[in-house]
């Protein structure tokens, strides 16, 4: 029956037997008898508490409807409100699920052109910085060499001092270019670009340790692209905003799959709202079904944990991002055809 007339219905009874009331042998004198104002009131109290007691039970599947809107998030999908009362409250919960199944969708979609988009203009930011600027410096490089060892000796002390200069900016754009596009990560396979991702981060005031288990799971490339990058941010945020001086980065087998954990000792992340950076995460992880998780340890600091399926969980109807020059594989294809970058053609 329709949320109307459910209402309307109840007002109904509520009036018809208050009018029965009057009209029956019940009547009130003047001035009213102190047993027929505890009639009255005892009638009309019931009457009040049956119709608060029917319009909550009949309107307390908007109430948990309304709970759901204000805390659903597309990054953390799957959450469902429970089908409950008849007619139009029930056909509405359906349909606010449908609604949220299609938002997830197309925000998978979206998301995966746009970071299929960022990876490949990474990409080439990469190749021209290494290819240009890079060899523009070391041209320099070669002239002030040239320069230094024909000069006097004044002179050349001042050149020798510009080309360390130029040494050093040619060795931070090569830095720069490897973090744009990890090309070690085309070249060797995850675990080494792990390990050299730990090794990028390490410094005086920070220790990175890895684990990586041996013998992983065959991952397709996009998920080895995922925890690469998941990994990266996760020690950029421990490098810049932790003030830790440990940190694991580990990779291990789990029965599902594999699961990442970057944890440190910093400050923790208790009553911090998620930054772009994590939400970043998190659309990434959405790509190949991934679940990614964020909290405080209790001995001080931060663990984030990325849990990843073998194979990959591509939501339905995503185009996944591949290499330049390849056709893109339809997500609703088996995780099987699509095997790591070491079987595709050499890296760009």
């Amino acid at each position: 029956m329709p949320l109307f007339w459910r209402i309307f219905l109840l007002n109904a009874v509520v009036l018809i037997v208050a009018t029965a009331l009057l009209l029956g042998p019940v009547t009130v004198s003047t001035p009213v008898l102190l047993t027929e104002a505890a009639v009255l009131t005892v009638g009309l109290a019931a009457m009040l508490v049956a119709n608060a007691l029917l319009l909550r039970v009949g309107l307390a599947p908007l109430q948990r409807l309304t709970r759901a809107m204000n805390t659903t998030d597309l990054l953390r999908p799957g959450h469902r409100t429970a089908v409950g009362g008849r007619g139009e409250i029930a056909e509405l919960i359906t349909t606010y699920n449908t609604m949220l199944d299609r938002l997830e969708d197309e925000r998978a979609t979206s998301s995966a052109r746009a970071l299929s988009a960022q990876e490949a203009e990474r990409r080439r930011i990469a190749r021209e910085l290494h290819d240009e600027v890079g060899q523009s410096l070391t041209a320099v490089l070669l002239q002030l060499k040239r320069a230094a060892d024909h000069a006097p000796a004044e002179l050349g002390d001042e050149l020798r001092q510009v080309q360390e200069t130029t040494r050093a900016s040619l060795e931070e754009i090569r830095r720069i270019a490897r973090r744009l596009r990890p090309g070690v990560l085309d070249e060797l396979g995850l675990a080494s670009a792990l390990k050299a991702l730990a090794t990028e981060f390490g410094g005086p005031g920070l220790t990175v340790q890895h684990c990586l288990d041996p013998g992983l799971p065959e991952l397709d490339r996009e998920s080895e692209l995922v925890l690469y990058r998941v990994a990266q941010e996760g020690l950029t945020n421990v490098a810049r905003h932790a003030g830790a001086r440990r940190a694991e980065l580990a990779l291990r087998r789990t029965p599902g799959g594999v699961e990442l954990r970057v944890r440190d000792d910093g400050r923790g992340i208790v009553g911090a709202a998620e930054g772009a950076g994590i939400r970043g995460m998190r659309e990434r992880a959405l790509l190949v079904g991934a679940e990614l998780t964020v909290e405080p340890r209790a001995e001080g600091g931060t663990e984030l944990r990325l849990a990843v399926p073998v194979p990959a969980r591509f939501p339905a109807h995503v185009l996944v991002p591949v290499r330049p020059g390849r056709k893109s594989v339809p997500s609703t294809a088996p995780a099987v055809v699509r095997r790591s970058a070491r079987a595709h053609a050499p890296p760009p």
